[in-house]
């Protein structure tokens, strides 16, 4: 099975420091819709892993995030894609789960639910914490520079050899065009 694991806020839709906390302020990054798209017409299942913390900071509720990711869902679907699975950690950053990326619990749900390996899945995210996590797993990641991307990359942790992006278009194309 070919799979991709991409992380939501800053990736797929714009990113804010005072968290999405309704469907109003989701609003997809220009291409990026159409890039999941791209990827399921090139064979690819694609999956959300995202931590959602406003939910555990009380910002929001579980049917309003819902509600977010039903747009999400209507906006690939209309672009000719899907998105075959959101998995999410509602947890504050203070505590002590195992699914908060960097940690790992995300992605060991993914790889039990689709029965895969996760060694050379490719993970795309715009923060530090997202490309650990990847690579923990043994995914292949991937920083895109939209969102948190550039802060990221300015910060300087970022792991020898992770590449960059300028955002989710060009990401799935370097995905496509490497199994072309």
């Amino acid at each position: 099975m070919k799979l991709v694991i991409l992380d939501r806020d800053g990736v797929i839709n714009f990113d804010s420091d005072q968290f999405i906390k309704s469907p109003r302020e989701w609003n997809p990054i220009p291409g990026s819709v159409e890039a999941i798209a791209q990827l399921n017409q090139a064979g690819y299942r694609v999956v959300v892993a995202t931590n959602q913390s406003g939910v555990g900071r009380g910002l929001f509720d579980m049917s309003t995030l819902n509600a977010i990711h039903s747009k999400m869902h209507k906006l690939v679907g209309q672009a000719g894609g899907r998105i075959d699975a959101v998995f999410l950690c509602p947890h504050a950053s203070d505590s002590r789960c195992a699914c908060r990326k960097p940690k790992t619990g995300l992605f060991l749900d993914i790889a039990a639910r689709f029965h895969v390996d996760l060694s050379g899945v490719h993970a795309v995210g715009d923060a530090l914490r997202d490309i650990q996590c990847a690579i923990s797993v043994g995914a292949r990641p991937m920083l895109v520079k939209t969102g948190k991307g550039m802060r990221t990359l300015e910060g300087g942790q970022l792991p020898v050899g992770v590449p960059v992006y300028e955002n989710l278009t060009q990401a799935a194309q370097a995905i496509i065009r490497e199994v072309a």
